[in-house]
């Protein structure tokens, strides 16, 4: 009988999550070890060894360890291909990958700096007025930049949800938790691509248990 995969990190991290909807969608079994980020569990020295930079998610799967949500997620998505979560049409794969880009290197840092100032802002070194008006400021360019990308389409790619929607959502449905939800989905689009998502079976069975 073949192990099935391990997935360290809870659930209370985006990354994690990410990594949880596309076990999900592709109907993945595995089982589930928790390490705490906000506890500071990835720092201790059971989790160093699997992640000597004290990340999550990590994956075991296949007599692999592999790190790092974008390299789990493409293996996954390379292993077990159905349903695919990166389009075959090269102008819609480019379009994912440039939305992952995007999201990872300007919409995390910014969408976090909005969340965390109301949900967790001990994580963030406390509460900073500056860091949360640049957040909402940065968050709103980078959703109308990804709007701008997504055009008529349902998702941020096309008619079908891909790797970039599922990095983003993660990350947005902690902002729609705060009192300036309503400025940073002010965007064009923004709302109506959060419906779409918000009835995405993998999303929805995913949500963190924020009790």
């Amino acid at each position: 009988m073949v192990d099935k995969p391990i997935l360290y990190g809870f659930d209370g991290s985006t990354f994690v999550r990410t990594v949880r909807m596309v076990l999900d969608a592709k109907g993945i079994a595995y089982d589930q070890v928790s390490v705490n980020v906000l506890e500071g569990e990835p720092r201790q020295p059971e989790h160093l060894a699997r992640h000597p930079f004290g990340k999550v998610p990590v994956l075991d799967i296949d007599g692999l360890r592999i790190r790092e949500t974008d390299a789990i997620c493409r293996y996954l998505d390379d292993t077990v291909p159905e349903p695919a979560l990166m389009p075959a049409d090269a102008r819609e794969r480019a379009r994912t990958n440039e939305a992952i880009s995007l999201i990872g290197s300007y919409g995390y840092p910014a969408l976090l700096a909005v969340a965390g100032y109301y949900l967790f802002p001990d994580f963030l070194g406390g509460k900073d007025d500056a860091a949360l008006e640049e957040g909402i400021a940065n968050s709103q360019k980078l959703l109308k930049l990804l709007m701008e990308s997504k055009g008529s389409d349902t998702f941020l790619a096309g008619d079908r949800a891909t790797l970039a929607d599922y990095v983003l959502a993660p990350i947005l449905f902690y902002v729609s938790l705060t009192p300036d939800a309503d400025e940073v989905m002010s965007v064009e689009g923004v709302q109506e691509w959060w419906t779409a998502m918000k009835a995405n079976k993998a999303f929805a069975r995913t949500e963190p248990d924020l009790g």
